[in-house]
């Protein structure tokens, strides 16, 4: 038998329905805290604001745009040479400026150079820092000098022979060598053997003659001669030749073109 609704569960079912006590109508709560919409307007037009006078300073106003170029680093290069080379564009806006392709120009331009670094400096100034190929071996022709780094990389031309860079002398004209291998190949066999000599063997080396690839020849202060053989086993090598030129200082002749069985001859 159904028995009639209490107190409670009246005063609950009035509730339910929307008493002070009842739950919110949804929606009510996410109104009370909602930003104004005249609030979140003013914001966004700030915010463009400051975003289109920043572009404007930085590539419409004279504010920031290219006034100097400094160049550092040169060794033998000249730095109005590399700024000249670089055609860095005054008067550009400084956040414009490809810095990529004024790099790319100088090398191109410049074979001496071998890395650049293009830099922005606030607020006015581009700077270039320069690294410069350094040569390992010259290639003498025509009373000139070719200069070759440690890539093998033909470089640059000079009238004067830079002080300590050994003379190479490619003299397999009538080795098999040459045919199998080419010019290029023989070339970097010499650049390879220089790279691995000792520092004070090095600083001493006046010649790097080469007659096949198996036979490199290196042509020292007084008089002297190291047979090198061909360029494997480079560091061993040289470890023992500097163990040998210590052990018999006045030999005029040494071999090491095998490293287990070294020679020396003559004084």
């Amino acid at each position: 038998m159904a028995t009639a609704p209490t107190t409670a569960e009246k005063s609950g079912a009035r509730g339910s329905k929307g008493s002070p006590d009842g739950p919110s109508r949804p929606g009510a709560r996410n109104r009370r805290f909602r930003v104004p919409a005249p609030r979140v307007l003013f914001s966004a037009l700030g915010l463009a604001a400051a975003a289109a006078g920043t572009v404007w300073a930085l590539y419409g106003s004279d504010w920031f745009r290219v006034e100097r170029v400094k160049t550092s680093g040169t060794r033998v290069l000249t730095p109005a040479e590399v700024e000249k080379a670089a055609a860095v564009p005054a008067g550009t806006p400084l956040a414009s400026v490809d810095t990529d392709a004024i790099a790319a120009r100088a090398r191109l331009l410049l074979p001496r150079i071998e890395s650049i670094e293009v830099e922005r400096s606030w607020p006015h100034g581009i700077d270039l820092k320069v690294t410069e190929r350094k040569p390992v071996l010259l290639i003498e022709k025509g009373g000139k000098f070719t200069e070759v780094d440690m890539t093998g990389a033909r470089f640059a031309t000079v009238a004067t022979a830079p002080r300590g860079v050994p003379l190479l002398v490619l003299d397999a004209a009538s080795s098999p060598s040459l045919r199998r291998f080419g010019t290029d190949r023989l070339l970097r066999e010499a650049v390879r053997v220089r790279g691995e000599l000792p520092a004070e063997i090095a600083r001493n080396t006046r010649v790097v003659r080469v007659t096949s690839y198996d036979s490199v020849t290196l042509e020292l202060t007084g008089g002297r001669t190291v047979f090198w053989g061909s360029g494997e086993h480079g560091p061993a090598k040289a470890r023992v030749l500097t163990a040998l030129m210590k052990a018999a200082p006045k030999a005029g002749h040494f071999d090491v073109s095998a490293p287990t069985a070294p020679a020396s001859s003559g004084s």
